[in-house]
Formats: structure tokens, sequence, C-alpha cells
């Protein structure tokens, strides 16, 4: 039950028995218990609230309706002016403060962001209303699991997204573990480019190419609704998380199939398919950079997804060579890019008989995406 189901809970309960003002009596009511400003109230209107306090909400509405007096005149009779409540907030303030110093220690980054995400996690709220949940007690098993979470993501530098199992991509949640790579925000500006490539198309077909969670072609299954999504991975582990993900998002026009590159699409029953669109964001990061990756990425992410134990455009080149194999004429061929690598792939899509139509930076302004379109057929 959340902060508008037990006001309109309240204000129905008041009203049955003829209060004046019900709704105006609920709003005192929970604001108080709450310990929300009542003019801020609606702020929160999704806000889950814990069982104590749906119990106490319940059981000054009976004493309100039996005694027939409003929520103020109730309070200055007991003479109370937090419902007897403790306000936890500077207590849990200092346990999470303590929390992020801990992460500090072991020089997580972004710790304070890290630790209000644990927190939210299982205190089973969002990170944007942490705050709110702060005036409760936190339980000795909810410590005891917050406690284990910063262990493991301080002392053993495990990624927050795995710790959370759960992560968010282009305003969408995605199931993320050991087996898959983590989706980067810089990828949402591929999804965000491929988007605009195909949205305006009556029935575009697409092709993402080392799909690893899905995030990519799932992204673009639920963008462009009349899309029909090919995702493809030699990993069958991977697979497993991609489905449960298409699954999770219910974007039935999502389809994953195990191959190395395009494999799979010179069988018989593949060989006639052609895209409008072939997406990927391969593994890029050259193997001599690998053993520089931070602690969290070497321990946990699958190296196979993150480089090509070569030069880092090894599959830049494979996929080029074969994709206008693949394309309708004048299909596309979009690529996410690793630092100082856009020219560089650029002049392979050229060499490949592609035309480059785009360049796009990400937040850092690093050239991060490059977009290539089939200039003549192969």
């Amino acid at each position: 039950m959340n902060l508008l189901d037990i006001l309109k809970f309240s204000e129905e309960y008041l009203q049955k028995y003829s209060f004046s003002k019900p709704r105006l009596e609920s709003e005192k009511l929970i604001a108080s218990v709450l310990n929300i400003n009542r003019i801020s109230l609606y702020v929160y209107f999704d806000r889950m609230l814990e069982q104590n306090e749906k119990e106490i909400i319940k059981s000054y509405l009976k004493e309100m309706v039996s005694r027939k007096i409003g929520f103020d005149q109730l309070i200055k009779e007991k003479g109370e002016t937090d419902l007897d409540l403790k306000d936890y907030r500077q207590e849990n303030n200092y346990i999470l403060k303590k929390s992020v110093e801990y992460l500090e220690k072991y020089q997580v980054p972004n710790a304070k962001l890290d630790a209000e995400y644990i927190f939210a996690h299982v205190l089973k709220t969002g990170r944007n209303t942490l705050t709110l949940t702060f005036n409760r007690k936190i339980e000795e098993k909810e410590l005891k699991e917050i406690k284990e979470l910063l262990v493991a993501r301080g002392k053993d530098r495990k990624p927050l997204q795995y710790l959370l199992g759960e992560w968010e991509f282009y305003g969408y949640p995605f199931k993320v573990d050991e087996r898959v790579l983590i989706p980067r925000s810089d990828t949402e500006i591929l999804v965000e480019q491929c988007k605009y490539l195909i949205m305006d198309m009556e029935k575009p077909k697409v092709c993402d190419i080392g799909t690893g969670s899905g995030a990519i072609a799932i992204s673009l299954g639920k963008e462009v609704s009349n899309a029909q999504v090919l995702g493809l991975d030699i990993s069958e582990k991977a697979l497993e998380v991609a489905k449960e993900n298409r699954d999770l998002n219910k974007a039935s026009n999502v389809k994953f199939l195990k191959s190395d590159v395009f494999d799979i699409l010179k069988e018989d029953k593949y060989k006639s398919a052609r895209f409008d669109l072939i997406v990927s964001n391969p593994p890029y990061i050259p193997v001599e950079e690998y053993n520089t990756l931070m602690p969290e990425v070497l321990k946990y992410e699958p190296k196979n997804a993150l480089t090509d134990n070569n030069d880092g455009y090894l599959f830049y080149e494979r996929i080029s060579k074969e994709a206008g194999n693949y394309l309708v004429e004048n299909g596309y061929l979009a690529f996410e890019v690793g630092y100082n690598q856009a020219q560089k792939v650029s002049e392979i899509m050229r060499e490949n008989s592609f035309e480059i139509i785009s360049i796009v930076k990400d937040y850092g302004d690093i050239e991060r995406v490059v977009i290539g379109r089939k200039s003549e057929e192969k």
C-alpha cells in the first residue's frame, strides 16, 4: 500500500463517519506519522508504507472516529506532537555517513552514490526518496544485509549493478550478473542514434551483434514497436540473461539466437534474412589495455565481452566485411567505439563500401558512435 492508497482509505473511512473535512484530516494524520510536511505530501504519492506506519495510522483513525474529534484535537488532548514516534533520521544518516566512509576507504568511485543505492535496495525504496524512509528504525536484518553489500562493494570491489541484480538502461530495467557486461550510459547514445535511423520505417528489421544482456536490442524493440529485432551472441549464458530481460520488459518483437557474429545467418533457414540496420557494441578494448582496467571490471565482468584479445579492431573488421551481405540497399551499420577509435573504425567501414554519415560524441565529448550506410551492393 502506497501513500496515495492509504490517503484514499483514510478519507473514505472518515467520510463514512460524517467528518466534515475527511481529506484534510487524513492529510494531517498521514503527514504527521510519516514526518512529511502536509503541503509536500503529494510529491511522495508512490512512497510505500511500512507495516508499523499503516497500523499507527489505522489506530488513530479508529480513535478519532470513536471519540468524534479531529486530528488536531486528538493530538492536543494526548499532549503529543509526533505520535510518540521516535525520529530515526539522525541515527540513520549517521549509519549512511559511516557507510560512505567505509567505501571511500577502499577507494570506491562515487562512494556516496553507491551507498545510497545499497540502502535504497535493502529498504525497498528509490534512491531519490531514500531520506523519506529514514524516519523509521532500520531493522537488524536490514543492517546485516546492508553490511554484507557494503563489504562486497568495498573490500571485494564487486560492481554495484551485480550486487543489486538489476540496472536501468534507456529507462528500462535489465537484470545483470556476471554472465553479461554491465550496460553503460554511453551505449544509450548508440540506441538513441539507431532509433532515429529506423523510427520512420514501416517495419524495420534490426540485427544486434554481440547482444549480451539484450540492452540494445530490447531498448530498440521497445522504442520502435513495429520493428523486428534479432540479437545474436556466441555466449549461451549471455543469451539466458537476454531472454530473461526480454520477458521482463515484455518485448515480444525481439528474438535471440546463438551465433558467432553472422554465422547462423549463413544457414539455409536464415540465409535470406536482410536487415535495415545492423548495430554492435563489440569487444573493443585492446588486449594491452585490458589489465589496466578497474578491479570491478577485471574481477567480475566477462573478459570476452570487453576485449578481442587483439588490437581492439578485430570485430569492427569482421563485422564491416560481412555486414553488407545482410543489409538491404542503403541499409545502416552502427558501432559503439572506444576512445580514439572512431577514425580508424570509419576507415575500416569505408574500405568495406560504407559511406560514413555520422560520428557522434558521448557526454564526455569523446567520439563514441560511428554510423555508416551501405553504398553499393556487395
